[in-house]
């Protein structure tokens, strides 16, 4: 594909979906958006658009003339994670879509992007906060896990930069960004370097969060049992980057992408 192959965006007013349209644009791709009325409110929702992705790939298989399809995934590598229930039935769906995908012998890119920045690190992942605490922090698992935090923005642009790029045709691109690699307790050490204060931390063993993810209601168990996966099991950095992978960092080591330090300036 040229620099100026043609982009259809499903979904192009989601939450991710709307900073791979602007990063399409200013990248000068021709771009067409398919949107809906709203975005999925609900985890249930969305589970169930993501299932609906058969449907795109049974479109894209009839049509012949895509030449590189990027599904809905934008998170963990959901083929090496080690997820509890309910997270577990929403990663086997993706994985599920991967294999439909490879079955048709469709051309395609997985980006596992990691955590989305604009949801973890405005409270530092603390329930019921918009802001960053000042006074107590609560840290699941032991806060060593090794974790990636991506601006939105910085996703879209990678996601665009690897569509037209051979070395990422059947193959997962992932964003492990090395200034934005840090363990939770790092990610705390940062913020209270900022604010010139100290935290209470207050760590929860695995067995505390597994009786959270029991005792909380579906579907609001889903992000604790994500968040499972995440800081106890260590799922997006506990497993090198193998042949069929590529690291986006390494590829474009000309984007500009914003730290964790930056993002947690605006917040002094």
């Amino acid at each position: 594909m040229g620099s100026s192959s043609k982009i259809l965006i499903i979904g192009a007013t989601g939450y991710i979906g709307r900073h791979v349209a602007k990063a399409s644009l200013e990248l000068g791709h021709p771009t067409f958006l398919l949107v809906r009325e709203s975005t999925a409110s609900s985890n249930s929702e969305k589970a169930q658009q993501i299932e609906s992705q058969v449907n795109i790939i049974k479109a894209i298989k009839e049509v012949g003339t895509v030449k590189r399809f990027l599904p809905s995934e934008f998170g963990n590598d959901v083929d090496n994670v080690h997820a509890v229930e309910p997270a577990k039935s929403v990663f086997e769906v993706k994985a599920k879509i991967r294999r439909a995908i490879e079955a048709e012998g469709i051309p395609y890119t997985y980006v596992s992007s990691n955590c989305f920045a604009g949801y973890f690190l405005p409270s530092l992942a603390q329930a019921g906060l918009t802001v960053p605490p000042r006074d107590k922090v609560v840290i699941l698992g032991d806060g060593n896990a090794k974790v990636v935090y991506v601006k939105e923005e910085d996703i879209g642009t990678f996601t665009i930069k690897a569509v037209d790029d051979p070395r990422t045709l059947n193959k997962t691109l992932y964003l492990r960004l090395p200034a934005n690699t840090l363990s939770f307790n790092d990610l705390v050490a940062l913020w209270e370097k900022k604010i010139d204060k100290t935290l209470e931390k207050v760590y929860v063993p695995e067995e505390g969060v597994l009786k959270l993810i029991a005792d909380t209601p579906f579907p609001d168990n889903i992000g604790i049992a994500i968040g499972h996966s995440i800081f106890v099991k260590r799922d997006q950095t506990n497993f090198e980057i193998g042949p069929d992978g590529v690291e986006a960092t390494q590829l474009y080591p000309d984007v500009k992408y914003t730290t964790v330090d930056e993002y947690l300036s605006k917040f002094v």
